[in-house]
């Protein structure tokens, strides 16, 4: 792929996600200067803020499954501050999209360090995705919990 398909793949990835939180009726918006948040997601009646960081891949067709590979900076992972970042991972496979991965960034930070996720080298971290219908793994570990988890986005009703 060249650098600017993957301008237009992450773009698009974007917009997939912000079309998400819209329909659970939280507002969103890009900030002018990414320094690793790719979208603020605001519950307007009461101002709580979420950081979100959208990994887009393409995908790798394997035999009854296929895969996404996803860079993550280590800085950035372990950056825990108040305002925790999500880590939502999507996949645009045979031109569909997948249904995202939607993980905090400490539990994400926690997989790494403790359980072995990700593959680490020159500043990041690698995570390879494996999605076999209805079944997420990365590194082996099921990830399947993380599936479309928009627990901390609960739906808004206006």
């Amino acid at each position: 792929m060249t650098k600017k398909f993957n301008q237009y793949l992450g773009k698009a990835g974007h917009l997939t996600i912000m079309s998400e939180f819209l329909m659970l009726g939280w507002n969103v918006a890009i900030p002018e200067v990414d320094i690793g948040d790719d979208i603020f997601v605001v519950q307007d009646d009461n101002g709580t803020l979420r950081r979100v960081q959208v990994k887009t891949s393409t995908s790798t067709t394997r035999k009854s499954s296929f895969s996404g590979q996803f860079s993550v900076s280590v800085k950035n992972l372990g950056n825990i501050t108040n305002s925790l970042a999500y880590y939502i991972f999507i996949v645009r496979h045979n031109n569909e999209w997948s249904t995202p991965v939607v993980i905090r960034q400490d539990f994400l930070l926690d997989h790494f360090e403790n359980n072995k996720v990700g593959a680490e080298a020159n500043g990041n971290v690698t995570f390879y995705f494996s999605y076999a219908g209805e079944k997420v793994e990365c590194s082996g570990q099921d990830f399947t919990k993380y599936v479309r988890d928009f627990t901390d986005f609960p739906q808004i009703q206006h």
